[in-house]
């Protein structure tokens, strides 16, 4: 695979205040997510296993009605199919790796 620079990758806005650098291989997607602190990211799930590694701030995720808050360096791990959703404590980057890859997201138009 090629040496691939995020600079050169352009955000699409994923989710209403979610802002994503989307990278696709055949079976996964990295979306490396920067929000603001107080957006909320709406309940929602997907066909798609999902791992999401804070990369810097606080955010909270409901996992099927359960809140979990993590941090830089802490990652949650949601099954496919799971009903989920978020909050943005602080300002955060955030890296979700989903399997297989996400076909919805390679039409999303650049921001």
């Amino acid at each position: 695979m090629p040496l691939i620079n995020l600079h050169n990758i352009a955000p699409k806005e994923i989710a209403k205040g979610y802002f994503a650098k989307l990278i696709h291989t055949e079976k996964m997607t990295f979306s490396f997510v920067t929000v603001k602190a107080g957006k909320v990211l709406p309940e929602h799930k997907h066909p798609h296993e999902q791992v999401s590694i804070i990369q810097t701030g606080l955010f909270q995720l409901t996992l099927e009605g359960n809140p979990i808050q993590f941090k830089e360096g802490e990652l949650v791990i949601i099954p496919s199919n799971t009903l989920h959703s978020g909050l943005a404590i602080t300002d955060c980057q955030i890296l979700d790796v989903f399997a297989p890859a996400r076909e919805d997201y390679k039409t999303i138009p650049s921001s």
